[in-house]
């Protein structure tokens, strides 16, 4: 009788081990289709996370989720992601707020993927599964080839038509000040007040 308890209980821990190994992301005994929805689920996760500002100060993409960012990046459900916020924005705008046209009424725009795009300096550089250049970044900058983001730029000259003052504010450097400003004229930005950068920002 005792020898039958072991026995049970040996088969019982090694059925435990196996089904357990089975939640294991590397583990080769799983079906490919399961390791794909996994790690789908798992770069899926990662992506809003970092767009939520709850995963911070990270080099790179994960590796095996480079793949899944630039699908994201470059599909449709990015131009849709994109076309809804600022529907949202929109809504907000002609519910909340009584305009009075006195110029006392502001809004504040950051430029980098959201007034102009930084998608085709990151094509060529592995949708973030590199680590950033700073000085090849600067460089791409300088050349102010970054192109408008269509729906930011209705919104931007709705607002601008709604008499309120425009604020652009931008982690660049102060020395990127002529080549982005450039940048913004040359797709069809005009008509901010202000555009604060980086180490002006860092002065007051």
């Amino acid at each position: 009788m005792a020898r039958k308890i072991v026995l049970i209980l040996v088969l019982t821990c090694l059925c435990i081990g196996l089904a357990a190994a089975d939640w294991n992301i590397l583990n080769p005994i799983w079906n490919i289709n399961e390791r794909q929805d996994s790690l789908k689920n798992y770069c899926e996760s990662w992506r809003i996370n970092v767009e939520l500002n709850n995963i911070r100060e990270f080099d790179v993409v994960p590796q095996e989720c480079v793949a899944h960012i630039k699908k994201y990046m470059t599909s449709s459900q990015y131009d849709a992601d994109c076309q809804r916020a600022i529907e949202e924005v929109t809504l907000y705008l002609s519910r909340c707020c009584s305009l009075k046209g006195d110029g006392k009424d502001a809004w504040i725009f950051d430029v980098d993927d959201t007034l102009i795009s930084t998608i085709p300096y990151f094509k060529k550089h592995g949708f973030g599964g590199e680590k950033v250049n700073s000085s090849s970044l600067e460089a791409w900058m300088e050349e102010s080839k970054a192109p408008a983001l269509d729906h930011t730029f209705k919104l931007f000259h709705d607002i601008k038509d709604r008499g309120m003052k425009i604020f652009l504010v931008s982690s660049r450097k102060e020395t990127l000040r002529s080549p982005t400003v450039d940048n913004l004229i040359n797709v069809g930005y005009h008509g901010w007040s202000r555009l604060f950068l980086r180490y002006a920002m860092q002065l007051t």
